[in-house]
């Protein structure tokens, strides 16, 4: 059975491209999401996110008539679930809990226009377990239809895990370029699920079960998020023995068996700062390591936000006549990594709100990929470079934006959390 229509449900940093790659082909594609300004925004042929071409394919997509935004599920041949996977609030020091109460929503939205013959993927970064759970969810929803968890290979309503493995700033290329693992409930569902990928894909699409492919995802960020925290602990010790961590880990990788990252204040975004917690939640006793790299990476923000009231003291010690509500402090990028507009789980963010809380004088934020900070952040000044680099008394590097890098280090006292102003 051939797809001829999709629909793609979440229409954020990954579903938007989703959606937009498969109306590239030709496809008819009905995207959902519940924010009316993203539906809205589409619907012009614009795009309401940061990502290299994207706005061309979605523009293209839209004026040619196979992509269109709604707010609720349409009936169509395959569903595609990219909704976010946040955490369920908890004390500090507890390991956070996944909150699927968004693939819940989805499952409920797509389940009275299932039909006999259709197939639903769970894109979703998800804990071990979640695509059965959506499984399970559609089950009670539509009694009526039969799922691989109780019909296997004669279920009416094929359902497959196909974790994203794209990086922000090159998710249109990555889409098409990279491998995917795809993990149905059943040979069927992972059959379809490839012949449903192929309609864009170019790298290789292997087959697995569904909890490897959803443990896949989780793993190859767990490995990232552990390399990381090697690269900070060595630039808190660094810093500690008066060594500069950059020219030490250059240094180092010129082993041909080494290979260390490069140190930052943190670690962000929407999957190597959450999944690690999905593998720690599920098996508290046994990921020791993973949850040890985690604890390392949440607490270099406090390690960096305590570089700054050092700082701070250090000014004013250099200038009695001034007191803090004096110091200006610019902080230079608040997205998760460099050149995007992603703000989520930032490190960078969450730095310069302590500091803009903490601090009685003015903070200055520097994000060139947005154009106003989000609701509920108020503390801060958003400005540009140029005046940041005139009117900041104390300079935070938290990102390497190409436009930090092409510009020489402020006049100043300088905190450089990514080492371009060394």
């Amino acid at each position: 059975m051939s797809f001829e229509t999709i629909s793609v449900i979440g229409l954020g940093y990954i579903g938007l491209p989703t959606a937009a790659m498969f109306a590239s082909r030709k496809k008819k594609v009905i995207g959902v999401d519940v924010n009316q300004h993203a539906v809205d925004t589409i619907n012009l042929g614009k795009i309401h996110i940061v990502e290299p071409d994207l706005d061309m394919i979605v523009h293209a997509a839209v004026s040619e008539g196979y992509l269109k935004a709604v707010l609720k599920p349409e009936p169509a041949d395959a569903f595609l679930i990219a909704v976010p996977t946040p955490f369920l609030p908890c004390n500090e020091g507890d390991v956070p809990e996944p909150d699927l109460s968004y693939i819940k929503s989805a499952c409920e939205g797509i389940a009275p226009v299932l039909k006999k013959g259709d197939l639903v993927i769970l894109e979703s970064t998800s804990p071990v377990g979640a695509t059965e759970q959506v499984a399970a969810w559609l089950s009670e929803a539509r009694s009526d239809l039969t799922f691989p968890q109780v019909a296997g290979e004669q279920a009416d309503v094929n359902v497959a895990h196909c974790p994203e493995r794209v990086l922000p700033g090159h998710v249109v290329r990555e889409l098409v370029e990279n491998d995917r693992v795809i993990g149905g409930m059943s040979p069927r569902c992972s059959e379809r699920s490839v012949e449903l990928y192929k309609t864009f894909v170019q790298g290789d699409c292997v087959i697995t079960n569904a909890r490897t492919a959803e443990m896949a995802k989780l793993t190859e960020n767990s490995c990232r998020d552990v390399q990381i925290a090697f690269a900070n602990e060595l630039s808190v010790i660094c810093d500690k023995l008066d060594i500069n961590v950059w020219e030490l880990i250059s240094l180092a990788n010129r082993h041909p068996r080494i290979n260390i990252l490069q140190p930052g204040p943190g670690v962000g975004g929407h999957c190597i700062a959450v999944d690690p917690w999905f593998i720690v939640s599920k098996t508290p006793d046994e990921a020791k390591l993973i949850h040890t790299a985690r604890k390392v990476n949440d607490a270099k923000p406090d390690w960096v936000i305590d570089k700054v009231k050092l700082a701070i003291a250090d000014f004013l010690q250099a200038n009695p006549t001034k007191t803090a509500k004096d110091v200006t402090i610019a902080c230079y990028g608040l997205a998760f990594k460099p050149d995007i507009d992603d703000l989520r789980e930032s490190p960078a963010l969450k730095i310069s709100q302590v500091i803009s809380l903490m601090h009685s004088g003015k903070t200055l934020g520097i994000e060139p990929n947005i154009s106003r900070l989000p609701i509920g952040i108020d503390n801060i000044e958003l400005v540009d470079f140029s005046y940041a680099m005139v009117n900041a008394d104390i300079h935070l590097l938290l990102v390497d934006h190409a436009e930090f890098k092409s510009n020489n280090k402020p006049d100043g006292k300088v905190i450089d959390t990514k080492g371009i102003w060394m």
